[in-house]
């Protein structure tokens, strides 16, 4: 293309990184949580955070998932997102669906008791974390 290795790995790295993105812009699109599910995941925020901070400090959990959470919680905090929140509504859709994935992985390892013991909610907003996340639905 340039005539110069260097010049074309950048351009080819940069080319791929931008493909990537885009198909992930594409998938959020197609996977956000719709109506007002995204709503109702927005206003449950500072309570889902109060959980994986108390969850991450959890000296009884495995290490891993506390490894998971604190991940979780540098990547809420870090001004840099996969989809900057800026853009409606897919901004926030992709930390919704990443605390989503991360707190059933916790799920799958530590148990819903964990979740139901450091819920610093109400019974009302734990049922619907639970139903947003699909943690109410029985593993096969």
């Amino acid at each position: 293309m340039t005539g110069s290795w260097g010049w074309d790995l950048l351009i080819g790295i940069v080319a791929a990184l931008l493909v990537a993105w885009l198909a992930l812009i594409a998938t959020l699109a197609i996977v956000r949580p719709r109506g007002g599910l995204l709503r109702e995941a927005l206003r449950l925020l500072p309570d889902v955070l109060r959980l994986v901070r108390r969850l991450a400090a959890d000296p009884g959990l495995p290490r891993g998932v506390r490894v998971r959470l604190a991940l979780l919680l540098a990547y809420l905090a870090l001004p840099l997102d996969l989809v900057p929140d800026f853009i409606p509504v897919l901004g926030y859709a992709d930390d919704v669906i990443v605390v989503t994935m991360v707190l059933r992985s916790v799920v799958r390892r530590a148990g819903l008791e964990a979740v139901r013991r450091h819920w610093p909610g109400t019974d009302d907003g734990l049922a619907t974390l639970t139903r947003l996340t699909g943690l109410d639905k029985p593993r096969a």
